[in-house]
């Protein structure tokens, strides 16, 4: 394999986000609207969450979570004090995108927070920096060119800070129930295709953070299946790990998506098993969701306490899968020898 040149600042902010092994063990903590929501759910009727709320929760995730994490994921909006609190050492990603989409325009159009910039991401203490992008390869090609052009500027962005670039496409299809079987079949397709596109040179991308290509509660003879109509054999999911990887020519890792640090932990087993590539994860939700209520309901002392016993039990099993299954991000480029850090 020929040798891979990657930039100084690139692979140092790529660096600081891994451990030791080169394996990216971080922390997601840039959700904004859904966590705001959750909050004040958890409160009852007429509950409510502000922005001392947000930067509370964040704070104590951050606090507590990064002593067993490699890096954390924060949103300059509500997360930029909790970086000082972080554990020495922990690489800091920053969320680059507004959260959420304008519903009343078609195609999930992403857009930026508009007092930021790349330049402004590091200067506040960003190793690299995170897009989230809603993508479906097969939608109206007008919106396709729209958000391909949106994320070669961001990458040209990077590039010019020299600064790490993780892209984090979601695969939907409008037409069809994400958590339904009907588009538990097609995922597998829509991811691979996201990983083969953003892994192309123009785009800038450094690290892929991505879902699994399969719905496991799909997938028959795992211990996450729901029952009834399976959409794949335990044999089939892993060739649809297999064949989304080998699309991917960039460095790839895997979020949770919102699921249950025990299913999420079985995912990446199989991921594994399949001989899949990843180089780790950015989980967020399965590792602290189940703290909502109690912040909601008893404040930051027992949320610090829930975080201490059960999170850090949670993130310190997620690593003990990382530990047996995740390759070192220069995994992908033939190995670290293999890099020229220009």
């Amino acid at each position: 394999m020929a040798k891979v040149r990657i930039s100084k600042g690139k692979f140092d902010g790529i660096s600081a986000c891994a451990d030791a092994n080169g394996v990216i063990a971080a922390a997601a903590m840039d959700q904004r609207g859904s966590l705001q929501k959750a909050i004040a759910k958890a409160r009852g009727d007429g509950g409510t969450a502000d922005a001392a709320d947000m930067l509370a929760f964040k704070t104590a995730v951050t606090k507590v979570l990064t002593k067993h994490a490699s890096a954390i994921l924060l949103d300059p909006e509500y997360g930029l004090e909790a970086i000082k609190v972080r554990a020495p050492g922990t690489g800091v990603l920053l969320a680059y995108e507004k959260t959420g989409y304008d519903v009343s325009v078609k195609g999930r159009l992403p857009d930026l927070l508009p007092e930021w910039s790349v330049r402004r991401l590091v200067e506040a203490g960003a190793d690299a920096i995170k897009i989230l992008l809603y993508y479906n390869p097969f939608d109206d090609p007008k919106v396709n060119t729209i958000k391909q052009a949106f994320i070669e500027r961001i990458g040209a962005e990077c590039a010019a800070v020299d600064a790490p670039f993780f892209l984090e496409p979601i695969a939907y299809d409008d037409n069809l129930d994400e958590k339904g079987i009907e588009f538990a079949k097609k995922k597998p397709e829509y991811v691979t295709r996201y990983m083969e596109e953003f892994s192309k040179s123009r785009y800038g991308v450094d690290v892929l953070k991505v879902e699994v290509p399969v719905n496991i509660k799909f997938v028959e003879g795992t211990r996450a299946f729901a029952g009834g109509t399976a959409a794949y054999s335990r044999k089939e999911a892993m060739v649809h790990f297999s064949n989304a990887a080998s699309a991917a020519a960039k460095p790839f890792i895997y979020l949770s998506a919102g699921v249950t640090d025990e299913i999420f932990r079985e995912t990446l087993e199989l991921a594994a098993e399949a001989g899949t590539p990843f180089s780790g994860v950015l989980c967020g939700r399965a590792t602290w969701q189940d703290a909502i209520p109690v912040y909601a309901r008893e404040g930051v002392a027992a949320l610090e306490a829930w975080l201490e016993d059960r999170g850090v039990q949670n993130i310190k099993a997620l690593n003990i899968v990382l530990a047996k299954g995740a390759k070192p991000w220069w995994t992908l480029y033939g190995g670290k020898e293999n890099i020229e850090v220009a």
